[in-house]
């Protein structure tokens, strides 16, 4: 008489409710991948192998696995919460000395007093990724650079402009920004020093009398810097023509010309604002401009349209400080700073395994690769097999509460079941050894 059966029963269904269990405890964390029980059945070897239908002797736990499927993704108001909704898993590392790697899919992350991202529910591990201008080679611990961005000198404006051929020539002369009847229109763009000091550059436009056939129109140029006229001489009041625009009959800009009349090879026309210049006094104390800030109307036309400003740029800009950062889908960590500038802080690596359920749980959130896993294999979000990241968003466990719940009766069941079949072993050896 042999109690094998039953007890082999109890053990598996007390298994299977312990994994239920542990299912349903982790219902709500984040990047919890559920488990399932499975069974496989035993049988005694026969020494001779006679027998052709050997009756069992009961039922082993086989494994325990987990199913890495996808999660659904919440919500939060983290900028530094990350899931990853497809394949792949984070690489972490445990601590500064420890680079051995570990992994995991909870992506509730923050930075540290030192600018690393960690995430506190996997123990302070740390993240793992790609420095700034990296692409490739072995992930290191992503540490933010919160440093500012310093300022840019401006050395080049752009600027085209549609010029109206309908507009008369203006009736007063000189030039005099503080009298529109002495030009026709005026375009304005801000421009930063050495120290990033800003400056409001107004450059005014004064049509002259076409001349030569077929006709070609030329418009001169003229500027303020900060509300003060530029003048030929240091502390004179004669405005200072830049330089000249000219248009041919079409409209289209065939040339530049220097404050001389003669032609700039560049197409660009300089503005001096240097230490030497005549117009140096604007120049903000303790600020420089290094060279002539050269001002291009590549593109402008002059047609029979109002005028408009198609388009404006300029290369300086303020210093900037880091105001706040995103994480793009392709893991790539973007700073926000306060000069409107924006600028890569790094990438984060996703990493997948040829089998998942070769990996070794450690407990928070963390897993170890194994053999059985397979070798690890890095790569950016949303190329290949990688899923994409999501940024202020965590994946859910991915336990169905209704389906465990309906699991655990059944165990119960299997378990009040295989109780039945020991208590009538019992009882049927009671009645044998009751023989006399």
């Amino acid at each position: 008489m042999s109690f094998q059966q039953g007890l082999s029963g109890l053990n598996g269904a007390a298994k299977s409710l312990d994994v239920i269990g542990n299912n349903v405890a982790n219902a709500s964390t984040v990047g919890f991948k559920q488990s399932q029980t499975q069974f496989a059945d035993m049988y005694a070897n026969s020494m001779n192998r006679s027998g052709n239908s050997p009756v069992g002797i009961g039922v082993t736990v086989a494994n325990v696995a987990q199913a890495f499927t996808q999660g659904n993704i919440t919500s939060t108001n983290n900028p530094l919460d990350i899931a990853i909704n497809g394949d792949g898993f984070f690489q972490l590392s445990a601590s500064l000395t420890d680079s051995s790697p570990l992994y995991g899919r909870n992506g509730q992350f923050e930075l540290d007093k030192n600018g690393y991202i960690i995430n506190p529910s996997m123990n302070g591990a740390f993240l793992m990724g790609y420095a700034a201008g990296v692409t490739g080679g072995d992930p290191v611990r992503l540490q933010i650079d919160t440093s500012s961005i310093p300022a840019t000198t401006t050395t080049t404006i752009s600027t085209k402009v549609n010029l109206d051929s309908r507009l008369s020539v203006p009736t007063t002369t000189p030039f005099n920004a503080a009298d529109p009847t002495s030009y026709n229109n005026s375009t304005g763009v801000t421009i930063y020093d050495s120290l990033g000091n800003p400056y409001s550059v107004q450059t005014y436009y004064v049509k002259n009398a076409p001349t030569g056939t077929p006709p070609t129109t030329t418009w001169d140029v003229y500027a303020t810097v900060d509300g003060k006229t530029l003048v030929t001489t240091t502390g004179g009041t004669t405005p200072l023509k830049l330089g000249s625009m000219v248009f041919n009959s079409t409209g289209t800009l065939t040339s530049t010309l220097d404050s001389t009349g003669t032609a700039i090879a560049s197409g660009q026309i300089p503005i001096n604002l240097t230490t030497t210049g005549t117009n140096a006094g604007v120049v903000k104390a303790g600020g420089t401009f290094a060279s002539n800030i050269l001002l291009s109307y590549a593109g402008s036309t002059q047609t029979g349209s109002a005028f408009v400003n198609l388009a404006q740029s300029q290369n300086g800009m303020a210093p900037g400080t880091l105001s706040s950062f995103s994480i793009d889908k392709d893991g790539t960590i973007v700073g926000s700073y306060s000069n409107q500038q924006t600028k890569n802080l790094g990438s984060v690596v996703l990493v997948n395994f040829a089998n998942p359920n070769g990996l070794q749980p450690l407990g928070n959130n963390l897993y170890q690769a194994t053999a059985a896993a397979g070798s690890p294999l890095v790569g950016k979000p949303t190329t290949g097999t990688f899923g994409t990241l999501q940024a202020r968003a965590v994946e859910d466990s991915n336990v169905d509460l209704t389906a465990e719940l309906v699991n655990m009766i059944v165990a119960q069941r299997v378990y009040q079941a295989n109780s039945q079949t020991i208590k009538v072993q019992d009882t049927v050896l009671q009645t044998l050894v009751s023989l006399r």
